[in-house]
């Protein structure tokens, strides 16, 4: 009978300062790797946010114009990254990462996507108010014990919680959507 592989469980990890760093070293490789297509490379995720305790993997969002999509896929295969379609969230490609490298999770995203305005908002907001980022810490420390190996069940059991942080966000920017408020930065 063969045996079927076992997820490890999730860990929660103290913040680590090396973990801007490793995100600047993946995103030139990524930013070389694509030449021109790129218009931003965010490091977003509770890595992102300084002293918030994480998973020790690195999110990374790249956006590139829509109609680039393809030619940006096509560039990160190239540089080892395997594509895995949307994993069922509208206008965010993912992908896996080159054996080899730092533990990273990469998404392209078109520059209208809306999942990248949540990213950006979601960690924006937990930079800014540390008593949320402490709650969520918390949060994500008692759902790894409960979830253990099941990630999808972690992650599921994340999402009130974020959204309602992000309706907070939304309410304290006034009407002025997220999308009309970010600018997109080179690295």
């Amino acid at each position: 009978m063969k045996e079927v592989p076992v997820d490890p469980p999730v860990v929660i990890a103290e913040y680590d300062s090396s973990w801007p760093r490793i995100f600047e070293t993946v995103a030139n490789t990524i930013s070389t790797g694509i030449g021109d297509l790129w218009l931003g490379i965010e490091h977003i995720g509770s890595t992102a946010v300084v002293g918030l305790r994480a998973k020790p993997i690195i999110d990374i969002d790249v956006v590139v114009k829509r109609e680039d999509m393809p030619l940006a896929i096509e560039r990160l295969a190239k540089l080892g990254y395997v594509h895995q379609g949307d994993l069922g969230i509208k206008d965010r490609e993912a992908f896996k990462a080159p054996p080899g490298n730092p533990a990273h999770h990469l998404y392209l995203c078109p520059e209208d996507s809306e999942e990248f305005v949540r990213h950006i908002a979601f960690r924006d907001w937990l930079r800014t108010h540390l008593q949320v980022a402490a709650e969520y810490a918390l949060l994500k420390q008692r759902l790894a014990a409960e979830y253990g190996a099941d990630r999808d069940g972690y992650t599921q059991a994340k999402t009130a919680f974020i959204a309602t942080q992000l309706s907070e966000a939304s309410e304290a920017k006034g009407s002025v959507p997220f999308a009309s408020l970010l600018l997109l930065r080179p690295i």
